[in-house]
């Protein structure tokens, strides 16, 4: 692993809620290299998509410093944290949130569109070279009504990287797949972590962590293991 991708210094996230104030992270300190693959555990409630959200700019911090790729998101307006975690962040989610209405190709293609990175020519072409990264091609032209799970998330990670972003982000990947799918998208994250990368994984599943690079195991909104 390289120098930091992540840095996380004294971080604290609260929620006001109908019972008072809720702190979901508490004073977090965490560094994660170029080109790691890590996996964020703990049970339900223990802060880990709120810091994936933190990481990928989802959600802002209530006190601390988070710097992604250089970039610290404090002191990001909201138009300019849109624009840095659609260049810069690729998420994937437990449910996929593939648009029904486009193909699987026009999916990846998505990010492109709206972020504009590459000329329009070129874009079709980039998500076929994902599509193929990640085994379904063969898929491109289909809705995702037609896919299999494992399929669509495979998209949906093929989706995640269409503007090539140096980190990914994953909040419980494999929580709707089966076993046998389940290591094959595991597969898919580890070598992008060899390409170098930065993938971070909020997950339940011990596969995953115990094939990571870095454990972080959180408890009510703290590191206490690493």
């Amino acid at each position: 692993m390289d120098a930091p991708t992540v840095v996380l210094h004294k971080v604290g996230k609260s929620y006001d809620t109908p019972a008072g104030r809720y702190l979901a992270l508490r004073d977090l300190d965490l560094e994660i290299g170029a080109g790691a693959c890590v996996a964020i555990t703990g049970k339900s409630g223990s802060g880990k998509s709120t810091l994936i959200h933190l990481i990928g700019g989802i959600d802002r911090a209530t006190e601390g410093d988070v710097v992604v790729a250089g970039r610290k998101l404090s002191g990001l307006s909201e138009d300019a944290l849109a624009r840095w975690r659609g260049r810069t962040v690729g998420v994937v989610f437990q449910f996929f949130q593939l648009l029904p209405t486009l193909t699987t190709v026009e999916n990846v293609m998505l990010p492109m569109d709206l972020c504009d990175v590459r000329p329009p020519a070129e874009r079709r072409d980039q998500a076929l070279r994902l599509l193929d990264l990640v085994g379904i091609a063969d898929q491109a032209d289909k809705l995702p009504s037609t896919l299999s799970g494992g399929q669509q998330q495979r998209a949906a990670i093929a989706r995640a990287l269409a503007n090539e972003p140096p980190v990914l982000i994953a909040d419980e990947p494999t929580g709707n797949l089966d076993s046998a799918t389940a290591k094959a998208v595991l597969a898919i994250f580890r070598e992008l972590a060899n390409r170098g990368t930065t993938v971070v994984i909020a997950t339940h599943e011990r596969d995953i962590a115990t094939s990571s690079d870095l454990v972080i195991e959180l408890a009510d909104g703290r590191v206490v293991a690493q």
